[in-house]
């Protein structure tokens, strides 16, 4: 009779697709019984090894062994010089992709893969590339400064890889990876992998490969459809006490919380381990050192929340997420499908939900048409609700808990004595006591935290500082554009951008409302078609302009609420000493200028109009390029 392993092994599909028995066998041992549909329709192309590829998947499809097994078959482990090379955007994916490769190789002799990635000491991987290696995995940031030392040889590569293509160039790192591949030989073949494919990677497609075979699984920058989105609309001043009660609502969450800076990423996981939850920080200004501990923690599931940024969240790659929270949306749409997407791995379900006040409905329905599904309106739980949901939770655990026997036999006669005043449904009222108590305190009297379905717009008199609630009875249009205060834009240069574009007359542009990375304008009715028109075809410094009718005003009802006159959202800005806005501080027309939170410039947190930052294609403030290599 065959061992049950060699029986597994015999039985696995990737010996169909032209694995090597060595590698099944080490895959089959880490649980891979079948390829994914990107690992199934991918790997007999790559292992041709005569074409470029273009690789297009959702995360969590796996895309590692997608290219990571033809690598191990195609590369030649006698020669002992770097022959594949693997960027990613950051070092958490770079450790991911190192460790699943030895793991895959493990019985292959003579394979070296090493990892290059920044936040730890050059000299020991210096040490490790000169050892000899076969597979380099780096961060663009490190290999740039390692290829500056000439410590690495790349005229022998034949594979390069571009992993999560989409969120390097969304990063900044376009020169980086152009100055890299200037190094390696024209004719090599180069593997690209993404979850999404906007202009910009199509055009780094373009430009370093030759007729790519194209593979796309699902339709294009969708979505995960094992993912459900919800999204709770609050006010600003109620959005921590919404967050928590969402996650009490879910007393099993292991979620992973986004929000847009480190600031408010430190600030929303320092508050949550005071109020007694067990979470933690993943940010870039941690070292290599402190962002292992938090992610062993994490993986470990010691932790039941993990707070993070975008960057700092690229890469984890961790089983059984069941929320993915989004307390400030992401400024760039695609990024939401790198968020959601932390969820719902190889084939499970999970949720995304998104706090937002009224005024983000409309970049809700942005993220509905780049996903490709809709979002569901949820409402924040009653604390009643909540409580309700919390002792069932803990009856549903006692009554599966695994007794260990042997081990607490010998205090059942104390624990038995202890109880024996007590009748069976006493005992059970004061056991389901012990937690519910503490939430029947907490929650009494609980508020609707909800946002009121009444939303109108709220602004200052420019010249009075009274608040007046302005409506435009229907004559004039709210419209969105992709540019903002990091292009350069203040009001006066967006109405000049406007009307020079579309030959409209500025006393026909209502109120400008100039954001960072993007701007609402409003225009009247008659010239709404003009306007979008005009702008179909306009590029700003390389990037495609968009126009879109803001989600105050769009025909469905957009961000009015049933029932509300008015529509729009509650917004406030500071008079004479600037007001607040959740994370925000924006002047008012006599204050002291205020500032945007934005994360890095080579100081760290910069104002908005600070030195030390530059604009990437996506017109996104960025950190100067040593800054980014120190964080990838």
């Amino acid at each position: 009779m065959l061992p049950s392993s060699l029986f597994k092994f015999m039985n696995n599909p990737f010996i169909e697709l032209g694995i090597r028995h060595d590698i099944v066998n080490a895959i089959s041992e880490l649980g891979f019984t079948a390829p994914t549909p990107i690992q199934e329709a991918s790997i007999p192309v790559l292992l041709s090894g005569s074409n470029d590829f273009v690789g297009l998947a959702q995360t969590g499809t796996g895309k590692t062994a997608a290219f990571g097994l033809p690598l191990l078959e195609l590369i030649d482990f006698e020669e002992n010089h770097p022959q594949a090379l693997i960027l990613c955007p950051t070092r958490e994916l770079c450790l991911q992709i190192a460790s699943d490769l030895k793991n895959y190789a493990k019985n292959m002799p003579n394979v070296n893969v090493v990892a290059v990635y920044g936040g730890t000491s050059i000299m020991d991987q210096l040490r490790s590339i000169k050892r000899g290696v076969q597979i380099v995995v780096a961060t663009p940031g490190r290999m740039l400064d390692i290829i500056g030392r000439k410590a690495i040889d790349f005229s022998d590569i034949r594979y390069v890889v571009l992993d999560e293509a989409d969120e390097m160039l969304n990063m900044g790192f376009k020169e980086d990876i152009d100055e890299i591949l200037s190094t390696t030989p024209a004719e090599k073949k180069t593997w690209l992998f993404s979850a999404t494919m906007p202009p910009e990677v199509r055009r780094i497609a373009k430009k370093y490969m030759t007729d790519p075979h194209e593979l796309t699984m699902g339709k294009q920058n969708t979505g995960n459809v094992n993912i459900e989105h919800e999204y709770y609309v609050v006010r600003a001043r109620d959005k921590y006490a919404a967050f928590k009660r969402i996650v009490d609502f879910n007393p099993d969450i292991f979620g992973i919380v986004f929000c847009r800076t480190k600031i408010e990423t430190q600030e929303i996981a320092e508050s949550l381990i005071k109020d007694g939850y067990n979470a933690d920080a993943l940010h870039g200004d941690l070292s290599q050192q402190q962002r292992d501990k938090v992610m062993k923690r994490y993986r470990e599931r010691s932790l039941q929340l993990l707070i993070a940024t975008d960057v700092a969240a690229r890469g984890i790659d961790v089983n059984d997420v069941t929320h993915v929270i989004n307390y400030s949306l992401p400024d760039e749409i695609e990024n939401y499908t790198h968020r959601s997407g932390r969820t719902a791995r190889a084939g499970k379900t999970g949720v995304s939900i998104a706090i937002i006040n009224s005024k983000e409905l409309g970049k809700i329905r942005q993220i509905e048409r780049v996903i490709g599904k809709s979002f569901i309106k949820a409402e924040i739980p009653n604390g009643f609700d909540v409580c309700e949901k919390q002792l069932f939770s803990l009856i549903h655990k006692v009554h599966n808990v695994t007794v260990n026997e042997s081990q607490i036999e010998q205090y059942i006669p104390r624990i038995m004595d202890e109880f024996a005043d007590l009748t069976k449904e006493d005992l059970i009222k004061r056991f389901a006591s012990l937690e519910f108590n503490r939430f029947l305190e907490y929650y009494k009297n609980a508020p609707d935290l909800n946002a009121p379905e009444e939303a109108r717009f709220r602004e200052r008199d420019g010249a009075t500082g009274e608040r007046f609630v302005r409506g435009n009875n229907g004559e004039f249009t709210r419209l969105f554009i992709n540019l903002g205060s990091v292009d350069g834009f203040g009001r006066g240069e967006m109405l000049g951008y406007i009307c020079n574009n579309t030959g409209i007359v500025g006393r026909t542009v209502g109120k400008i409302d100039v954001k960072g990375v993007y701007s609402f304008f409003e225009v009247a009715n008659a010239d709404k078609e003009t306007v979008m028109n005009a702008f179909k075809s306009i590029e700003y410094k390389g990037r495609e302009v968009r126009i879109e009718i803001s989600g105050d005003d769009r025909p469905e009802g957009g961000n009015r609420r049933e029932g509300g006159s008015g529509g729009g959202y509650q917004r406030r800005e500071g008079g004479g000493g600037g007001g607040f806005r959740g994370n925000r501080r924006e002047g008012g027309a006599g204050g002291g200028g205020g500032y945007q939170r934005r994360e890095g410039g080579a100081g760290g947190e910069r104002s908005a109009s600070g030195g030390g930052g530059f604009r990437d294609f996506s017109g996104k403030r960025r950190e100067d390029r040593s800054e980014r290599r120190n964080r990838s």
